[in-house]
């Protein structure tokens, strides 16, 4: 089950002018909590005018041992008028203490020989690099290929930690950068990294058949491009795995249908089981808020996942989906911030 724990902060380092890495003191007792997969997120929360913020933000630190982190790293960049990001990059100080969720989410690479590759853009990057650097320290049989599309080379988060990787593991990292507002002295020309663009290069870079596990990481435009490249070129849907940020605007994941007037929800937490009058348009999390303030949840956007739970029974409409990978949903899950009732009674397990 997630849980918050004050976190001292014990080092903030500017990345570029807009962003910046957040180093976490983990205590032993709390160690086996924080121990987290190569890929995975922290939700941070704090009270602002008396309203709670939460912003979900990924580990760029490698996975610990089996003992758990003794520190955890995080990369913010700032969104204009963000709650959270402003204050990261404003007010935060080494010696502050931030309430910080145990870590969740699911893109996350088990290392494993074989290749593997990313395309990632801007502060997507930021799980990637957890991935990547675990993957090459444990595996000595597994290779990777990293495509970065960044505006220019200012505004690029962990230049010099990629770079440390590149020096560290030349024959088995592969970089590929790609500046959409900055010509390069060398290496591809500028332009951003879009569909039509990737079903051209990633051939000429890589053998794309043999790639084991493809990880597309960044703004939503990016993402469903470089999806839609691979698809184009034969890739198995299995092998893509995906996680979006900034989604500003995009499709819904469900139809039209309408949802109940009337409904009761049931869900169970922690081991704990209730069920409680649904109101009036409000999504499950909303209605298990209202009773169960220790439900999990972070973004709300249908974007980290947090809340995923399994639809025990009942019917739902899942209005956005940018987290759940298609087996998932398959399998009965559903994400509870953007999920409403379509049947009279529903339950839920978001301990399954």
């Amino acid at each position: 089950m997630a849980r918050f724990h004050p976190l001292q902060v014990a080092a903030v380092d500017r990345l570029t002018d807009d962003s910046v890495a957040l180093t976490l003191t983990v205590p032993p007792e709390l160690r086996a909590e924080y121990r987290h997969a190569p890929g995975q997120h922290l939700a941070l929360r704090r009270r602002v005018d008396g309203t709670e913020v939460r912003r979900t933000y990924s580990i760029c630190s490698p996975a610990p041992d089996t003992e758990g982190p003794s520190s955890l790293r995080v990369g913010v960049r700032l969104v204009e008028g963000g709650a959270f990001s402003t204050y990261a990059l404003k007010e935060i100080n080494v010696g502050d203490e931030l309430e910080v969720m145990t870590p969740a989410g699911r893109f996350t690479l088990e290392p494993a020989p074989g290749l593997y590759a990313a395309i990632v853009g801007g502060s997507g990057i930021t799980p990637v690099l957890s991935i990547v650097s675990t993957l090459l320290a444990r595996e000595p049989e597994a290779r990777f290929c990293l495509i970065r599309g960044d505006r220019t080379a200012a505004s690029t988060m962990f230049l010099e930690e990629v770079a440390d990787l590149k020096d560290r593991y030349p024959e088995r990292l592969q970089l590929v950068t790609v500046l959409s507002r900055e010509e390069q002295q060398a290496g591809l020309p500028s332009g951003r990294l879009d569909r039509e663009r990737l079903a051209g290069l990633l051939p000429a870079l890589l053998p794309v058949e043999r790639v084991a596990g493809w990880f597309l990481c960044g703004p939503y435009g990016l993402v469903q491009g470089a999806e839609g490249a691979l698809h184009g070129l034969g890739v198995d849907r299995a092998r893509i795995h995906q996680e979006i940020f900034h989604v500003d605007s995009g499709p819904t994941a469900a139809g039209t249908a309408s949802a109940a007037a009337h409904s009761t929800v049931t869900a169970r937490l922690d081991g704990r089981g209730g069920t409680w009058q649904a109101q009036e348009g409000e999504s499950l999390l909303e209605t298990v808020l209202r009773n169960r303030p220790d439900a999990p949840y972070a973004c709300k956007g249908g974007v980290c996942g947090t809340c995923r739970a399994f639809l025990v029974s009942g019917e739902v409409r899942m209005d956005r989906n940018f987290a759940l990978e298609q087996e998932e949903t398959d399998a009965g899950y559903v994400l509870a911030c953007q999920s409403h009732p379509l049947t009279e009674q529903v339950e839920l397990d978001f301990d399954r």
